[in-house]
């Protein structure tokens, strides 16, 4: 009977432990990814950009996935944000690069114009568009 007891705590506290290990894995992915949601991120910088912008119907879908590809592609080297700095601008400026590409193809010249106007003045957390310049 004694030996039974072990058994029954260890399986009364199974779902505690797979339930700690899925958080961890939670913690994990958000940390590679730099602490960026890139769904959450994209869909609040295009709610930004949609009135600011005047974006029509079509160019929504368009300006969505061209934002979420960078994010996605930020995310993957925003570990070298920390270790090195160089590499980390080097890359993101490759990114960028990339993104207004592809926003010059979606946006009118007027609309490209006035999306480069909305830069933050510096990294501000609160304005959703530093992800995308900063």
């Amino acid at each position: 009977m004694l030996k039974c007891i072990p058994l029954l705590l260890l399986l009364a506290f199974s779902p505690l432990i797979s339930s700690a290990q899925v958080t961890l894995d939670k913690a994990k992915s958000a940390a590679q990814a730099g602490g960026i949601d890139v769904n959450s991120a994209a869909n609040a910088i295009l709610g930004k950009l949609t009135p600011a912008l005047g974006l029509s119907a079509a160019q929504k879908p368009n300006v969505l996935t061209a934002v979420t590809g960078f994010l996605k592609d930020k995310s993957g080297i925003m570990g070298l944000l920390n270790t090195d700095k160089a590499a980390y601008t080097s890359k993101l400026t490759g990114l960028q690069n990339g993104l207004f590409g592809k926003l010059k193809g979606i946006l009118s010249l007027a609309q490209y114009t006035k999306f480069l106007g909305l830069k933050p003045k510096a990294a501000d957390a609160a304005n959703v568009l530093t992800q995308l310049f900063y």
